[in-house]
């Protein structure tokens, strides 16, 4: 096969957001080669071994997925199958699920552990681009909140009961963002949340014992705890601290390396990158990020149609929403939940969830259209 065929089959890439995305994923190779350790006289780096692993076969799938005719997905039987198929693998996750960190999330086959919820999280997004990209002209009616919601609401229950809060949380503002964008009415979705927090505060006075409302003030405040709940925060503001401005140098991270940071390779992959790397290469890494965001909602703005802008806008709020959380835990001002960084941290199932969700949204871009971003932005609120 030529240069040229090559180009053509290639040329809906962003090359700029993919080189971005390498990058970024390269930063979080260079970070997990310095967590060595020897067994029987041999050094090892599993992480960095198997992250490459999983790296080169992410960007294989992303490569494939940018060639593929996705407009099936507006196909409303397969929505639902891939709907059905979510719940049927979240049940099974309480059958057949192994534990990990205190949450039922993971299927271990063995060679090789999935964890589904994180491709449910971008089969969330197809169910809710699919379902308000067919109701922008009567989107203000109140009942698209309780149906989109309803969607949301089941693959909340079942991620929260494994517990694992962090991707629940994750799930909530996917429909949240999702709905704020499709140009829902705001006093509705006020009216929503009034309810809830109502609701929330009943349960506070009347229902919750003295020992749950202690450990829901720890989670939302660990800090106060720092020998306890609050020990990974802690210890994860001093590895980010100590970085100063240009960082400690690759490989010479005390906090990670003498595991001071626990989940240094996953929860915590942000301050073991800037406690070597400094504020100065903190400050590119959000250049970096920010070129990643920007190039998505410039493809979203030119969908085709409804369901490709929407689809690219909730991409955009799941890699957002995901990077906020991790990097807010990380310099404390958010608790602990578990979450990734979108392409650094360590994990197969996420990365490959990640470059196939950018991969369908180059494959989108068959469609896409030039027009102006003014136009677009009211088109996908179904203005």
């Amino acid at each position: 096969m030529n240069s040229i065929s090559l180009k053509n089959i290639f040329r809906n890439i962003d090359w700029i957001l993919f080189g971005s995305v390498v990058l970024v994923s390269l930063a979080g190779l260079i970070t997990m080669n310095s967590f060595q350790f020897k067994e029987g006289g041999i050094v090892k780096n599993l992480f960095f071994e198997r992250q490459t692993i999983w790296l080169v076969v992410s960007i294989i799938v992303f490569l494939l997925a940018s060639v593929i005719n996705w407009t099936f997905l507006k196909n409303t039987r397969i929505i639902v199958i891939l709907f059905i198929l979510s719940i049927i693998l979240l049940l099974l996750l309480f059958v057949f699920g192994s534990i990990y960190k205190g949450a039922k999330s993971w299927f271990d086959l063995g060679f090789l552990s999935f964890q589904p919820t994180d491709p449910i999280k971008l089969i969330l997004i197809l169910i809710l681009a699919k379902y308000f990209s067919r109701r922008h002209i009567e989107i203000a009616n109140i009942r698209h909140i309780l149906v989109s919601g309803f969607y949301a609401f089941v693959i909340f229950s079942l991620i929260f009961l494994q517990p694992d809060f962090g991707s629940a949380i994750i799930i909530f503002f996917l429909w949240l963002g999702m709905v704020l964008v499709s140009g829902i009415s705001k006093k509705h979705l006020l009216a929503v949340f009034l309810v809830g927090l109502f609701s929330f505060g009943a349960l506070w006075f009347f229902v919750f014992a003295p020992y749950q409302k202690d450990r829901i003030k720890n989670f939302l405040n660990p800090l106060t705890d720092i020998r306890g709940s609050g020990y990974n925060s802690y210890q994860s503001i001093i590895a980010i601290g100590s970085g100063q401005l240009l960082g400690k140098g690759i490989g010479y991270g005390t906090q990670s390396k003498l595991q001071f940071l626990p989940e240094y390779q996953t929860d915590f992959i942000f301050s073991a990158f800037a406690e070597e790397w400094g504020f100065a290469g903190v400050m590119l890494l959000f250049m970096v990020y920010g070129i990643i965001f920007w190039r998505m909602l410039k493809i979203s703005f030119r969908g085709g149609s409804n369901f490709e802008i929407l689809f690219g806008i909730g991409l955009f709020i799941f890699f957002f929403i995901h990077s906020f959380i991790h990097i807010g835990m990380n310099i404390g001002l958010l608790p602990v939940t578990g979450n990734t960084l979108p392409f650094m941290s360590y994990g197969g199932s996420h990365l490959l969830t990640e470059f196939l969700g950018l991969g369908i949204l180059m494959g989108m871009k068959k469609s896409s259209r030039t027009v102006h971003p003014d136009v677009a932005s009211n088109e996908m609120v179904g203005v």
